[in-house]
């Protein structure tokens, strides 16, 4: 078995969690959003990041407005809505509960 396939199938299961935690900070355009995500050492490529904004954005998770650019075209902002901030939240307690079990199945101490 490739552990590759394998990480690359972890980041995708946190990648929705990562980018509305990212837009939660503030709000931002894809090359942002990328980069934080490249900071973080979870790169993702802009093919990836679109279908998935688009998916949050037609659940009503997002919305997004359009700002002119001095150096090029014009950017689209992604923004959390009330119903991305409450789901957020969900997720994060479920992340939460997530750690906890694999810690216990792991033997390893939680904090």
């Amino acid at each position: 078995m490739n552990i590759e396939n394998t990480k690359a199938q972890m980041r995708k299961g946190i990648l929705e969690y990562c980018i509305l935690s990212i837009l939660k900070q503030s709000d931002a355009y894809v090359a942002e959003i990328l980069e934080e995500l490249k900071t973080a050492k979870l790169i993702v490529v802009e093919g990836t990041i679109y279908p998935l904004l688009t998916r949050l954005k037609n659940a009503g998770l997002l919305e997004y407005r359009w700002e002119e650019s001095t150096g090029g075209p014009p950017r689209k902002y992604y923004k959390l809505t009330e119903d991305g901030v409450k789901f957020l939240s969900e997720l994060s307690n479920s992340w939460e509960d997530l750690q906890i079990s694999v810690k216990t199945i792991t033997n390893q101490k939680t904090k």
